[in-house]
Order: structure tokens, then C-alpha cells, then sequence
């Protein structure tokens, strides 16, 4: 009998995640050759896996079905109303103060409306991404929608065409220039280029017409968007004020510039893309910013909103009347642009708010200073020297002002605050240690012995020893470097200027801080004035040239390094400027002290002759300056000055000859 025969099993090897395999292909059998221990499995049941798919067809489901729902009511939004035209509550419309301004808007909203449906029209082919819940996947979809058809060209002449036109007419003056020597080829350029340029003529006037056709739409759309976006902002200004009374009674200037704040704030938000809701409450949160940070001053304004008026008056008549000095370009020329110029434009909150910040810096240093011992415990003494610890409110707002570039708010100014604080008060603590002495009384001994019972004893006995020990001393020293010094130090020509022009009309504004030290000098109490007797003039050429020159100057603010019209000046720098200008001595940049050096001191003065005075303020030496004009008519020596302002002083009085230093003369070219 003959042996079945059976083909052979073929078995081959792989691997898989649990290692090498030998799998026989005739039975399915398969058998691990390998060490490595088999992995968990962790996959998820077949019916899990369904679920989850399931629920995630959900989530994609719901999450299209909310997103499509949010597009459609945007775009329904936006059909019903565009982005320039505002909404008004029941509670706006029968107010009265805000009538008028809503039905503008709501006009102007309408002229737009009907202008952008004017405005040509294209469609435009949008892909959609959509989720296809039968095969549990996204796939894109094409849809259609209208939007405007962008204009065919520019709205304005574009002035890059003008380079093709000079080009064109060089070459036809190149080949006239050379066509001169042949008449008859001259001839027909001239009539080939007067055919060009009727044609040419021709063809951009038909240009231009068609263009302007055109793109009228256009330009209604925009005239029209121009007009709403104004109507909206006088509204929106209009509310500001109805809802913060406060507002109204800040200056005109203060008033303006809050009315350009929630233009710019309205068109920022529409240029962003937000909706008229958005555009509307952040304009309002501006406001209400500026109505709370107003809150703290407004008791003062109302009191004041009179004065604000008439300060602005008053300072235009100022103006006015120095205007027609050559020599004031700083502080004169025109007078409504010099009313501006010279005025604090910030809101009345934040300048008061800025002030009432630096003085609470200041009243927080007074604490340490008056709780030193607390702050630094345990020393033996405590020796504390301290200037007086304080500012004038309108050098701290003139520097502000100056700094931020003419507007600034209150939380713009923090870290100049900071910064100026730190330059303005200069707190230095040291501690210093002595050897001292003191007596101590300690106690001896020594031991007795009876003579007769050879018993001993002790007795004591008190002395006194001189024993050195450490004395702590915390040394406390503030110095205030004055405020109005500062500026030289930080600022540049143009930012000093700037400071000086404010310093010059204090804002235009006296009466924000009326307990200032510059309101007598500056507004109540000015100098008075004062002339020079003619015949010392007629008399002495030299001297009439000082004069001359001194009195372009009068009633220039004081500024602590100032030493040209630009700046205005301090004492020293307004005399070297005088001498120097008017060209009897050229000095450069002196000091007081400089000045004194190069003088020959006499005892019997002449006009025209320097007067130096010691002690006017915490330095060695000379530290003030002046120039002697002669006597008055009752007999009192008089001189010119830059005092704060500028101005003619009697040398006679308490506090000048109680520092009054020599007589000094220059000879003058």
C-alpha cells in the first residue's frame, strides 16, 4: 500500500509588537520564538469604538449647527444695520437735550444706506466648510453672497502719473531741439504734436468722464459715510455730557479735546470691525473713565466754570497786546493759536488727579520722616535735617504737560511722577558710630583676717571704671532740589520751550490752583511797571542798547537754566543774554558768580553797572544777578531783573538789601 503523500508545512517569520513570530500558513497556527513579555492590549472594545464615533458625529453636529446659526444672524444683523448707524433706547429718544442729535444721526445713517446700495454690486463665490453626518467627515461647500464691487481705479488723480507726463513732453523737446535746423520736418512735429495733444486731450477729457461716472457711487458712499460717522460722534459727545454733567463745565479747550478723544475712540472701534453695540459701549466706557476720574474735582469746576470762560477771554486779550511784540515769537504772535498753545489741554480730572497724586507721594515721605524712629529701630539717635517738603502745582502741571507733549492722562503720568519725585527729593540715611565713655559703678572684694582667731572674712566695696562702648547715630538728611529746577535737567530745548510757554499764561487756566505762589506774582499782583527815565536813555547810548535789548523779555517766566528767548531764563542767563545780544560785552553762558568774576566791583554805581546779591537761595557765592538802571522819581535805586518774572525791583526794600552783595562794571565795546 502506498504512502499518502503530504505536502510539506511552509512556515515563515515576522515580527509583531509583541516580538518575533513563526507562522505556519497551512494550519493558521502561530508560535512566539521570542523572550520579550506580550503587551497589554489596550485598545478599546469594538462597541466602544462605535460610541465614541457616534458621539463625536454628535459634538461635530452641534458645534456646525451653532456656528452656521451665529454667521446667519451676523449677516442679519449686518443687512438690517451697517456699522456707522447707532442704536437708541426708548430713554434716549425722549430726551431732550439728545432729540436733535438722534434724529441727525438716524438721517445721516439713512443718506448712507442708500448711498452703499447704490455702489455697484459683484458676486462672490465663498467656500463653507460643513460636517457630512452620513460619511462623519467635513468636506467644502461653495456658496455665493453679494458684496460691493471695488472701483475700477482711484478715487483721487494719482500724482504718479505726472512723471509719464514729464517724460513724454522732454522727448518731444529733445526732438524739437533737434528738428530746428530742418523747417519743413519742424513743421510737421508741430502739427503731428498739436494733433497728439488735441487727441490726447480729447481722450482724457472722455477718460475722465467715464472715470468720474464711475466711480460717483463711490464717492456719494463715502461723502455719505464721512457725514454719519460725524452725526454719530455729535451724539456720542452729546451723551457724554447728559450722562456726566461734569464734563460741560470743564474749559473750552478741555471740552474740545473730549469731543476729539470719542471721535478717535469711535473710529478705532469701526475700524477694528466691531459691531454698533461695541462701537457704543466703549465709547461710553471712555467717558464714563473720564466722568469718575472727573468726580473728585467736580464740586471745584462748577464753582469755577465761570472763571474757565473768562480766563480764555482774559488770555486773549493778553495775547493780543503782546502779539505786537517782534521779539515775543515764543510767547506772542497769533493769539487764538497762542491761547492754545499756552494752554493746559488735558481734562480737568486728570491734571487735578496728577496733582493730587504727587502731593500724596509727598505726604507719604512726611510720614516716614515724622516716624523715622519706627522705620529704623534701634538706634541710640536720631539726627534728621529736612528741607521743607514742597512743589507748586503749576510747575508740576507745566512739567507734565510739557513732558506728554501738551495732553497727558492720569494714567499715563505714573512713571513721570515717580520720576520726578525721585529728582525732587533727595533722601539720604546713614548711620554713623561713635566710641563713647560712661562711668559704671562695680563691686570689689578682699579678704580679712582676724588676728586673734586667725578667722577669715570677706568685704566688699564699690568703684567706679570708665568703659567705651558704641554710640549708634542714624543720620537723616532730605533735600528738596526745588521742582522748578528739575526741568533743565531732563528736557531738551524744544520740550524746556514748551515748559515755558505754559509757565508764561499758567495754562491759561488760574483757577485751578488759586492757593499757588504764582497767582499773585503772575495774575492778582503783577509787576509794576516801570520806564526808565528818557533822559538816561538820551544820555548814554550803551545804556539805551541794554534797555532795549532787557525789556523784549519782560514778564518772561523764571526757568531754573534758562538762558534764551526759546527757554526764557534764569537770572544769570537772562544778564549774559542781554550783554550779549545787544552787543556791549560778550559774555557766553555765565553765572551769577561767572559774571561777578569778569566785573571790576565799585562802590558808587551807574546805570548799566551789574548788582550781585548772596544767599537768595542754598548756594556758595554770588547767587543772583541784576542790571542797575538809576532812580526812580522818589529817589529809589532801581533794577532789572529776572526775578519771577522778569521785571524792574526796588533795591531798597527789607529783602534785597538784606542780601545784597557789591556793585560790579563792565567795560562795555
Amino acid at each position: 500500500m502506498s504512502k499518502e503523500l503530504q505536502a510539506p508545512d511552509k512556515v515563515t517569520q515576522k515580527m509583531t509588537h509583541d516580538g518575533a513570530v513563526l507562522e505556519n500558513l497551512s494550519t493558521g497556527e502561530v508560535s512566539s520564538i521570542s523572550d520579550r513579555p506580550q503587551e497589554e492590549n489596550f485598545a478599546a472594545p469594538a462597541a466602544a469604538t462605535a460610541e465614541k464615533v457616534i458621539e463625536r458625529v454628535e459634538i461635530e453636529h452641534t458645534r456646525h449647527a451653532a456656528k452656521k446659526a451665529a454667521k446667519k444672524a451676523h449677516t442679519a444683523a449686518q443687512s438690517k444695520t451697517h456699522a456707522s448707524r447707532l442704536s437708541f433706547s426708548a430713554e434716549e429718544r425722549v430726551t431732550p437735550e439728545l432729540e436733535r442729535y438722534i434724529r441727525k444721526a438716524e438721517k445721516k445713517a439713512d443718506k448712507l444706506d442708500a448711498a452703499r446700495a447704490a455702489v455697484p454690486k459683484k458676486t462672490k463665490i465663498v467656500k463653507e466648510r460643513v460636517f457630512d453626518e452620513a460619511k462623519g467627515k467635513a468636506k467644502t461647500r461653495l456658496s455665493f453672497e453679494k458684496v460691493d464691487k471695488l472701483p475700477n481705479g482711484k478715487l483721487r488723480h494719482n500724482p504718479l502719473s505726472r512723471p509719464a507726463q514729464e517724460f513724454v513732453g522732454a522727448i518731444h523737446n529733445e526732438i524739437h531741439s533737434v528738428e530746428k535746423e530742418n523747417v519743413g520736418v519742424e513743421a510737421g512735429h508741430k502739427t503731428e504734436k498739436a494733433v497728439e495733444t488735441a487727441g490726447g486731450m480729447a481722450r482724457r477729457s472722455v477718460q475722465r468722464g467715464l472715470r468720474s461716472h464711475k466711480l460717483k457711487p463711490y464717492r456719494a458712499a463715502a461723502r455719505a459715510e464721512q457725514k454719519a460717522v460725524k452725526a454719530n460722534t455729535d451724539y456720542l459727545y452729546q451723551k457724554a455730557l447728559h450722562d456726566n454733567p461734569a464734563l460741560a463745565h470743564s474749559n473750552p479747550i478741555s471740552r474740545f479735546w473730549q469731543k476729539q478723544s470719542i471721535k478717535r475712540q469711535y473710529a478705532k472701534t469701526l475700524k477694528t470691525g466691531k459691531t454698533v453695540k461695541k462701537t457704543a459701549e466703549n465709547t461710553a466706557k471712555a467717558a464714563k473713565k473720564t466722568a469718575q476720574e472727573t468726580k473728585r474735582a467736580t464740586a471745584f469746576v462748577i464753582r469755577h466754570w465761570k472763571g474757565c470762560l473768562i480766563v480764555v477771554g482774559i488770555a486773549f486779550i493778553v495775547f493780543i497786546l503782546f502779539g505786537g511784540l517782534s521779539s515775543c515769537s515764543l510767547f506772542g504772535g497769533n493769539s487764538s493759536g497762542a491761547v492754545i498753545a499756552s494752554s493746559y489741554l488735558s481734562e480737568d480730572a486728570d491734571i487735578l488727579g496728577a496733582e493730587a497724586a504727587y502731593s500724596a507721594m509727598e505726604a507719604e515721605l512726611q510720614r516716614k520722616l515724622d516716624n523715622i524712629e519706627s522705620e529704623y529701630p534701634g538706634y541710640d539717635e536720631y539726627r534728621v535735617e529736612a528741607d521743607e517738603i514742597e512743589h507748586d502745582p503749576y510747575v508740576l502741571i507745566s512739567i507734565l504737560s510739557a513732558w506728554h507733549e501738551g495732553v497727558f492722562t492720569l494714567s499715563e503720568v505714573q512713571g513721570t511722577l515717580e520720576m520726578l519725585f525721585e529728582k525732587q527729593y533727595i533722601l539720604t540715611v546713614t548711620e554713623e558710630v561713635e566710641i563713647r565713655y560712661r562711668t559704671e559703678t562695680r563691686t570689689g572684694s578682699y579678704t580679712v583676717t582676724d588676728p586673734e582667731t586667725g578667722e577669715t572674712s570677706t568685704e566688699y566695696y564699690e568703684y567706679e571704671v570708665e568703659v567705651a562702648y558704641n554710640y549708634y547715630i542714624l543720620n537723616v538728611d532730605l533735600e528738596n532740589f526745588n521742582l522748578s529746577h528739575v526741568p533743565v535737567y531732563i528736557m531738551g530745548e524744544d520740550t524746556l520751550s514748551m515748559y515755558a510757554v505754559y509757565m508764561y499764561a499758567l495754562g491759561n487756566r488760574p483757577d485751578l490752583f488759586p492757593q499757588s505762589s504764582y497767582i499773585p506774582k503772575y495774575v492778582t499782583n503783577p509787576p509794576a511797571e516801570y520806564e526808565v527815565p528818557a533822559a538816561l536813555l538820551h544820555s548814554d547810548e550803551q545804556f539805551a542798547r541794554l534797555i532795549e535789548e532787557a525789556e523784549k523779555y519782560l514778564n518772561f517766566p523764571y526757568v531754573w537754566g534758562g538762558s534764551s528767548p526759546n527757554t526764557s531764563f534764569d537770572c544769570s542767563g537772562f544778564v549774559s543774554w542781554v550783554l550779549t545780544s545787544s552787543g556791549l560785552y560778550n559774555t557766553g553762558r555765565l553765572g551769577a558768580q561767572g559774571l561777578y568774576n569778569i566785573s571790576t566791583r565799585v562802590s558808587s554805581p551807574q546805570p548799566g553797572d551789574l548788582v550781585f546779591f548772596t544767599g537768595t537761595y542754598d548756594t556758595p557765592g554770588v547767587s543772583h544777578v541784576g542790571i542797575y538802571v538809576g532812580e526812580d522819581a522818589a529817589g529809589n535805586p532801581m533794577f532789572l531783573h529776572c526775578g519771577d518774572p522778569i521785571q524792574y525791583s526796588k533795591l531798597n526794600t527789607s529783602y534785597w538789601q538784606s542780601h545784597f552783595y557789591a556793585y560790579g562794571r563792565l567795560n562795555y565795546n
